[in-house]
């Protein structure tokens, strides 16, 4: 059967595609007119839910399964939200009084929003390991991001050889730690070479390494 919805123009008329395919396609025109009816209408149901919520599936399974979610036993999916944009410095009248240096008003947070969902949730669910995230949609203030979160003491994770290395204790706190995906993206490691350098293994212990003198007895 030919498609010839204007979200797959770009595909040939033969091509045939299974169910995440589509779904996949679906999700890279963001800008047709189903997908934008489609996520207005969840952006107003989320903002009238809490912060943090608890799903019974995940929004983009395709998605989910790319980054590594299965429907079995261990698996939770979260949905949080993150106010967009930086932040101003909380001075009056935007007066700071102080020091040059310290006069900047607009702030910009290190990290991106991504990470900080996946932070939110890890507070929440403590006893949880959070494996990865995505996005969802967004409005005018906020950005949605479901975490796909692992129980580690569940025996269907512990048995699992798969995925039984986030049980160990160094992977507890991923997310605070930099170590998810959008952990890396943000400490830089995305990129390799020497234009990477000076990010590895990171920025604090690269500038340690080069800024140490060390003196052995026998030199």
């Amino acid at each position: 059967k030919r498609i010839t919805s204007d979200c797959f123009s770009s595909l040939p008329e033969s091509f045939t595609m299974g169910a995440y395919k589509y779904l996949e396609e679906l999700w890279k025109k963001k800008q047709s007119d189903v997908m934008r009816f489609l996520l207005r209408l969840r952006t107003w149901e989320y903002r009238q839910l809490p912060n943090i919520v608890r799903l019974t599936r995940p929004s983009r399974v395709e998605k989910a399964r790319k980054l590594g979610y299965k429907a079995k036993q261990g698996y939770v999916i979260y949905r949080s939200r993150v106010r967009r944009g930086g932040r101003r410095r909380p001075v009056r009248r935007g007066i700071v009084c102080g020091k040059p240096a310290s006069q900047g008003i607009k702030l910009k947070f290190k990290r991106n929003l991504r990470s900080c969902a996946e932070e939110k949730v890890g507070r929440k669910c403590g006893s949880l390991r959070v494996l990865n995230s995505y996005w969802v949609g967004q409005d005018a203030t906020y950005k949605y991001f479901e975490v796909i979160l692992i129980d580690p003491f569940h025996p269907a994770i512990r048995n699992d050889p798969r995925i039984n290395w986030i049980a160990k204790p160094v992977m507890k706190h991923r997310e605070l730690r930099g170590l998810t995906s959008a952990g890396r993206k943000y400490r830089g490691l995305r990129g390799r070479g020497h234009l990477h350098a000076r990010l590895r293994p990171s920025r604090r212990a690269f500038w340690r390494r080069t800024n140490t003198l060390s003196l052995r007895r026998y030199r």
